[in-house]
């Protein structure tokens, strides 16, 4: 009597790479900050509406059921948020969308204050992720690097 399981297990792996493969691949989207504007806020902690442009580099839209985003200037975690609006960006475009940002903007500047005496220039990070709503994609993490220069704040 012949067995079976061997050719099973043949077709289960072949079946299962099969589907590995179909997979969607996808490359991080772009995001960047378009607008901020303050809503509310005391000496302890502010809240911003930030605006964000994302970019869609792939060729199938991105259902977005979400976002994390954090802000670090100088390695120093200065502000965070989350949005759980949903939206879809379309393949190879581009959608903006608000997201509430809270800071604590004082304790900021004394962290700022006491790294930059001697710089001319400030780095900053933002970091996060969008949460997709695909099967096999849950989360696109992002990150930006740059930096500013401290000659450009003052009038």
């Amino acid at each position: 009597m012949l067995s079976y399981r061997p050719f099973l297990t043949a077709m289960l792996a072949i079946v299962l790479v099969a589907c590995a493969g179909m997979a969607p691949k996808f490359e991080k989207p772009n995001l960047s900050v378009t607008n901020i504007e303050m809503l509310n806020g005391n000496f302890l902690q502010q809240n911003f509406k930030v605006t964000f442009k994302i970019q869609n580099p792939n060729d199938r839209a991105l259902p977005v059921n979400g976002l994390h985003a954090q802000l670090k200037v100088n390695g120093e975690s200065i502000a965070s948020g989350v949005s759980n609006h949903a939206f879809v960006v379309p393949a190879l475009g581009e959608g903006e969308f608000d997201m509430t940002i809270t800071a604590n903007m004082a304790l900021a500047l004394l962290k700022f204050a006491k790294k930059t005496d001697q710089k001319s220039a400030v780095d900053y990070e933002l970091l996060g992720h969008v949460s997709i709503d695909l099967p096999f994609l849950r989360d696109l993490p992002f990150a930006q690097h740059g930096s500013f220069a401290l000659d450009d704040l003052h009038p």
